[in-house]
């Protein structure tokens, strides 16, 4: 049977082992004769998950103790309406809220925020086709903005910013680390909220983490529902509503493994490893291109084009038949799209590294 390489950006690829154990406990959790899919959120099997699943977390991200972290739902585009209705209340309106435009993510975060608050777009990279980060000295940033927006990497234009901006002290940073949470060591400390939808590099779809500081609660603007408000979320343990239980004890799963792969740095370690040797078979001839600047390559997503696009369908056949699957790019950009996330092994990566040169070769 031919080995399967799951490419897509999300939902992605999970460890294998994760899966191994969640098959094993779909039935039984651990003597319990329930499936965690049937517990009550507020009984005595799931709130261990939980907390299990936040404490490991905290753990790895060495996340500060005046942080709390929540597990919402809504997904990770939820956030773009959830965090502005939260955040901006701090501020005397109407306040300003500013980002930095650096693909399709954050472009749409800007578009869902300018229904709360002013919009100000510090940096723009769309006259460079979203192929590298504005310096930071040209950023045109607002004197007591109510916070910063990053979309730290955008998925489908394989931009990562792997800098933290300076911005004045009662400016916080907000940073939208969907498609690569946990790949890298990150200093928490250094932003007001971190979140992001878990398909990429957490678990299934359906739970967002979300990761604030304590300063920025209790500010929902009325409009706000309260099932969104981070004060009732942080006080009810994120369970203020039913909360999508099998999707964080499979959250809860994966951090586990991330901490026997030996944590935040050991993957990132691999991940160096996985970026490097697939573009440098993108960057080998002209056959394929990279259109992002070296210096913001993302180590998780990387889009490529080839040179001869009237090839695409045969490229993605051939894929395919070697059990490389979802390398079609975004509709939005069109070409190829490798995701390589945390559980895609480098026997993956080598396996896709393999058929580009064996693809430009025929």
């Amino acid at each position: 049977m031919t080995t399967i390489y799951n490419f897509s950006a999300g939902p992605a690829v999970l460890p294998k082992e994760v899966l191994r154990q969640a098959a094993d406990e779909m039935l039984d959790w651990q003597g319990s004769g329930m499936s965690v899919m049937e517990m009550s959120h507020r009984g005595p099997e799931f709130i261990s998950i939980y907390r299990a699943a936040e404490r490991d977390l905290r753990e790895l991200l060495a996340v500060p103790d005046n942080y709390r972290i929540l597990f919402m739902q809504g997904g990770g585009l939820s956030q773009n309406a959830v965090i502005p209705m939260n955040l901006v209340g701090r501020k005397a309106q109407p306040a300003t809220i500013d980002f930095v435009r650096t693909g399709s993510w954050s472009s749409k975060s800007i578009k869902e925020a300018a229904r709360y608050a002013n919009v100000n777009v510090a940096a723009s990279a769309e006259a460079n086709g979203y192929t590298a980060v504005p310096p930071q000295s040209e950023w045109q940033l607002t004197p007591g903005a109510a916070y910063l927006h990053l979309c730290t990497n955008e998925t489908i234009d394989g931009v990562e910013i792997d800098f933290v901006p300076e911005v004045p002290a009662d400016v916080p940073i907000v940073a939208d680390m969907s498609s690569h949470i946990l790949s890298r060591a990150v200093d928490v400390s250094k932003y007001g909220l971190i979140f992001g939808g878990a398909q990429k590099n957490i678990g299934p779809a359906g739970v967002t983490v979300v990761i604030v500081r304590d300063d920025l609660i209790g500010y929902a603007l009325p409009i706000c529902p309260s099932a969104f408000d981070f004060k009732n979320v942080a006080e009810n343990d994120s369970m203020y509503n039913t909360p999508p239980t099998y999707g964080i004890y499979i959250a809860g799963l994966v951090f586990r493994w991330l901490k026997e792969q030996g944590g935040i740095a050991a993957m990132e370690r691999k991940n160096i490893e996985k970026a490097r040797l697939l573009y440098a078979a993108l960057d080998a001839d002209d056959f394929y291109q990279n259109r992002v600047a070296p210096a913001f390559r993302s180590r998780m997503n990387v889009p490529f084009y080839l040179r001869d696009e009237s090839k695409n369908e045969a490229f993605l056949a051939g894929a395919k038949a070697r059990g490389l699957l979802q390398l079609k790019g975004h509709k939005s950009v069109g070409g190829m799209r490798a995701s390589i996330y945390n559980a895609m092994p480098i026997e993956g990566v080598q396996a896709l590294v393999d058929y580009l040169n064996e693809f430009a070769e025929r």
